[in-house]
């Protein structure tokens, strides 16, 4: 009788271990397509623009499609506050300066794209799109960034058929919730103030590291030390997206 009962207490003992480590295993395997939430939904592939509001964190992105006078200002004010970001450069300006992405890699920033033209994906057609994307990829993998699965098609312009295409081919569409549009210099402290009023708990950020955008550098010597005063974390796009229920952008 005691050897039965000790038996059926070991038994017990085993299923109950058996039982939590298959609950253990199931959130693992969950948390792997927790990104992939984001980016989809019922209706079909969308893009994201804006995190978890939840989590005391902003993502920092900066676009780059020509110039580099203002790249390695922008690098510096990173470091200097011990900040990484996203960069989205396009393929074409990443293939004829390898040095300065092989600087923002070391830079620990994480790297997107904006495939290989500066070209509104709305005014070509879906073959040219698709051409962009793979010539942009080409491109990427040669300079050894073979991994890349963020993009940010050229403009911010897209619709429906160009989140499919870039589903198709293995990207998720980043966009953006504050925009204090720096390319067009409106002054540093407009651009500062922008950031500071409009930031909060989720938000990816736009800014530029392009020639055009001037005033950038200056601006992010207030903008860095006064979003961390507002107690916000800087993280990339894709830690920003690791376990968070973050918004998508919908077209209809």
């Amino acid at each position: 009788m005691h050897f039965f009962v000790w038996q059926l207490k070991t038994i017990k003992r085993y299923a109950i271990i058996v039982l939590l480590a298959l609950v253990c295993a199931l959130f693992l395997w969950i948390g792997q397509f927790n990104s992939l939430s984001v980016f989809s939904s019922e209706n079909g592939p969308e893009a994201l623009s804006k995190g978890d509001d939840k989590q005391a964190a902003v993502a920092l992105t900066f676009n780059i499609s020509w110039g580099t006078e203002k790249v390695n200002a922008v690098l510096k004010q990173l470091a200097d506050h011990d900040v990484q970001a996203t960069f989205f450069v396009s393929g074409e300006w990443a293939e004829r300066h390898p040095e300065l992405m092989k600087k923002i890699n070391e830079g620990e920033h994480e790297i997107g794209m904006m495939g290989y033209r500066y070209t509104s994906y709305l005014e070509q057609q879906p073959e040219q799109i698709r051409k962009d994307l793979n010539y942009a990829k080409e491109i990427f993998d040669k300079l050894g960034y073979e991994d890349l699965t963020l993009l940010r098609p050229p403009h911010g312009h897209f619709n429906k058929e160009v989140l499919e295409i870039a589903d198709e081919k293995g990207y998720d569409v980043v966009q953006w919730s504050v925009n204090p549009r720096d390319w067009e210099n409106p002054g540093t402290e407009q651009i500062v103030d922008h950031v500071m009023s409009k930031s909060s708990k989720g938000d990816i950020i736009l800014l530029h590291a392009s020639d055009s955008a001037k005033q950038t550098p200056k601006a992010l010597d207030t903008i860095l030390p006064g979003l961390k005063g507002k107690g916000l974390k800087f993280v990339r796009v894709t830690d920003m997206v690791a376990g968070s229920e973050a918004n998508a952008q919908e077209i209809n």
